[in-house]
C-alpha cells in the first residue's frame, strides 16, 4: 500500500505540465532580455520602434510570447471544452441503452471537427496579430485573401459543393465515425468524415476517398438498431409448420447463448411462407440486433440451422433438375424421392399418390 502512486487526473495532469513549462522557460525569458539589452544599441536611437535593448523585449518580444501563449491557452480550452459540451447536448437526443454508441460516436466526430476548425482560426487570429504587432501591414494581406478566396469560389464549384454538401451531413447527423454505411454506391466503415470529403474502408480492407458533392444517397446500416434478413429455402416435401417451429427454437436459443446473446434484440423467428422458388420453398427469417452485430449474428444463426435441419432429417434445397422417365420403368416419388414401380398408383415409402404417366 506504501508504494501505490495516485494518478492524477488528465485536466490537473495538464495544469501541471504547464507549471513545469513556464517554471523552465523564466531562465530562458531572462537569457534573451539579457542577451537583448548587450546585443541592441541603446545610444539614444530607436532600437526596432522599442528604444533600447530592454524596451524592445517590453514592447515587441513580450507581447508576441504573449499572444503565442494565450493561443495555446485558447487552443487547450478548446479540446477541452468542446467535447463536453458535445457529449452534454447529445444526451437530450439519446436516453437509452441502443444511443450510447451514437452519443459516443457522434461525440468523437464533432468534437474532433469542431476542434479542429477551432485551432485554424485561433492560429490566424494570433498570426495576424503578431504580424500586426511588427507593423506589418495586414490590411492587403485580407484584401488579397478575399480576392483570392473569391477567385477560388468561382474555379472551384465543386469544391464549394463538397463543403456544403458536408455541412448537410453532419448537421443532419447522418452518419459518423465507426459507423457501416453505403454511399455512391462503396459499402463500408466510416474512418474519416469531414467539410469536404468522407473516407471508408471495405471489408477487403480497401480505403476509399468519396467527395461530399458525390453523396446523394445514405444507406446507415449500424444506426439504432440493425435487422437479420434471410430467405430459408426448404424442399417442397418439407412439413413447413416443423421447419418453422425449429427455426424458431434454434433462434430462441441463440439469444439465450452467452456470447451471442447480449447482441440480439430480438430472436430470428420465422415470419411467413416467402416464396415458391424454382428449387424450393423460402421461409422469411427476420430478428433483431444490436447496431452492428447482424453480420455476425446472421452467421451463428445458419450455422445452428444447418446442424438443427440434418438432425430433423429435413433438406436445404438447391437448384437442381429431376427427370421422370415415361414407359416401362420404374419412377421417382415427387415427395421423398424413392424408385416408384412402373404402374403403382401410391409410392410404397410415404404413400404419395402417383399420377398414371401411361404405358
Amino acid at each position: 500500500m506504501g508504494n501505490t502512486k495516485r494518478v492524477l487526473p488528465r485536466s490537473e495532469r495538464l495544469c501541471y505540465n504547464a507549471n513545469v513549462v513556464a517554471y523552465l522557460s523564466l531562465p530562458a525569458v531572462r537569457m534573451v532580455a539579457w542577451q537583448t539589452e548587450v546585443i541592441v544599441p541603446i545610444d539614444g536611437g530607436e532600437a526596432l520602434s522599442g528604444g533600447t535593448g530592454w524596451g524592445w523585449f517590453m514592447n515587441q518580444a513580450l507581447p508576441i510570447l504573449s499572444i503565442a501563449a494565450v493561443a495555446l491557452i485558447l487552443f487547450w480550452a478548446v479540446r477541452v471544452a468542446v467535447p463536453r459540451v458535445v457529449e452534454r447536448s447529445m444526451h437530450f437526443s439519446g436516453k437509452n441503452k441502443r444511443a450510447r454508441d451514437h452519443i459516443a460516436r457522434r461525440t468523437h466526430t464533432l468534437s474532433n471537427l469542431l476542434v479542429n476548425t477551432a485551432g485554424v482560426a485561433i492560429a490566424l487570429i494570433a498570426l495576424m496579430t503578431i504580424l500586426d504587432k511588427l507593423n506589418v501591414p495586414i490590411a492587403p494581406l485580407l484584401t488579397g485573401a478575399g480576392i483570392a478566396g473569391v477567385a477560388v469560389g468561382l474555379g472551384a464549384q465543386s469544391l464549394v459543393k463538397d463543403l456544403i454538401s458536408g455541412i448537410f451531413i453532419l448537421a443532419e447527423d447522418q452518419y459518423n465515425r465507426g459507423d457501416v454505411v453505403e454511399v455512391a454506391g462503396v459499402t463500408g466503415m466510416v474512418e474519416e468524415i469531414g467539410f469536404r470529403r468522407t473516407v471508408l474502408r471495405d471489408t477487403s480492407g480497401t480505403l476509399h476517398t468519396i467527395p461530399n458533392s458525390a453523396i446523394t444517397l445514405t444507406s446507415n446500416y449500424t444506426r439504432d438498431l440493425s435487422r437479420i434478413n434471410l430467405d430459408l429455402p426448404v424442399d417442397y416435401g418439407t412439413d413447413l409448420d416443423r421447419a418453422m417451429d425449429i427455426i424458431n427454437r434454434v433462434g430462441e436459443e441463440l439469444a439465450k447463448d452467452s456470447r451471442f446473446g447480449k447482441s440480439i434484440i430480438s430472436p430470428p423467428k420465422a415470419l411467413r411462407v416467402n416464396n415458391f422458388a424454382d428449387s424450393g420453398i423460402e421461409i422469411k427469417v427476420v430478428g433483431d440486433t444490436a447496431p452492428g452485430s447482424q453480420w455476425e449474428v446472421a452467421g451463428e444463426f445458419r450455422r445452428r440451422i444447418k446442424q438443427a435441419f440434418d438432425t430433423e432429417g429435413i433438406e436445404i434445397s438447391w437448384p437442381r433438375v429431376k427427370l421422370y422417365l415415361v414407359g416401362n420403368t420404374n419412377h421417382a416419388c415427387p415427395r421423398c424421392q424413392r424408385l416408384v414401380p412402373h404402374g403403382a398408383t401410391a409410392c410404397p415409402g410415404c404413400g404419395t399418390a402417383i399420377r398414371s404417366t401411361g404405358s
